[in-house]
């Protein structure tokens, strides 16, 4: 199936490692000219090297922390038009409404959920001059089977899939599509590093997380590259009348009991 995205310009943020890495591959593997950003510019500058050499398109690297203040526009200003911005950075950590202090709920917001809206707002603005564009965000399946022990996280999903849909359910008006996916369990580093204390909590051996993955759909994770063929799905020219809805590839798990 030709998803039509050949000689389109991308954005993924989180592009480093991942699920971002993997939608960031897939997307060349298309024809798509890439824009990757992250925190670490030895992991972006890895990325670029793995996807020119296999695919040849344009791969243009910006390492940057979006949640500092003024990043998300400075990299607008640096990237410029775009076709399509993929929002994937950030990870917010576990732990309940006692654990999670103030500032490390701020931060974890700073630049997850305030670097989408952030993100969100500037380039809408410019797809919307132009009359095209596709923004998707990765979000997460927390904000629909919401956890006390991942509170930030769920409620910023919950969020995130909020932004999604309210503006998503106008923005073709003009033109320009927005919708989240939302992953279940993905085998990154971020998972097995989760995976792995709550093992070394409930079964007193960090080595043993995959015992805790048997009642998961086929017994595992789902793979990086799995999401993202959904993401990229969603971002083509085969999704054109697809937008303010919630995505969600978890196997199942979010319909269970």
């Amino acid at each position: 199936m030709d998803l039509e995205i050949a000689g389109k310009t991308a954005l993924v943020t989180g592009a480093s490692k991942g699920i971002g890495l993997a939608v960031a591959k897939g997307l060349a593997a298309e024809g798509c000219n890439l824009h990757l950003t992250s925190r670490t510019e030895a992991d972006l500058e890895n990325a670029k090297g793995i996807i020119t050499q296999a695919y040849g398109v344009s791969v243009t690297t910006h390492a940057m922390d979006l949640s500092a203040p003024g990043n998300a526009a400075s990299l607008a200003a640096a990237v410029g038009e775009i076709d399509i911005l993929i929002n994937n950075a950030g990870a917010i950590p576990g732990g309940d409404i006692g654990t999670i202090d103030e500032a490390t709920w701020r931060e974890a917001w700073d630049l997850k959920v305030f670097g989408y809206i952030n993100m969100t707002r500037l380039f809408l603005a410019a797809m919307t001059a132009r009359g095209h564009g596709v923004i998707v965000n990765v979000v997460g399946l927390a904000g629909e089977r919401p956890a006390a022990n991942y509170v930030a996280g769920s409620a910023g999903n919950a969020s995130l899939m909020a932004l999604s849909r309210a503006i998503g359910s106008t923005s073709m008006d003009q033109g320009v599509r927005v919708l989240a996916v939302n992953p279940g369990p993905v085998e990154t580093d971020r998972i097995t590093t989760l995976m792995k204390a709550r093992a070394e909590a409930e079964l007193g051996d960090a080595d043993r997380w995959r015992e805790l993955t048997g009642n998961w759909p086929m017994g595992r994770a789902a793979k990086p590259e799995e999401c993202a063929d959904l993401v990229i799905f969603a971002a083509s020219a085969r999704a054109t009348y697809i937008s303010g809805v919630v995505l969600t590839i978890d196997g199942g798990i979010g319909a269970r009991g």
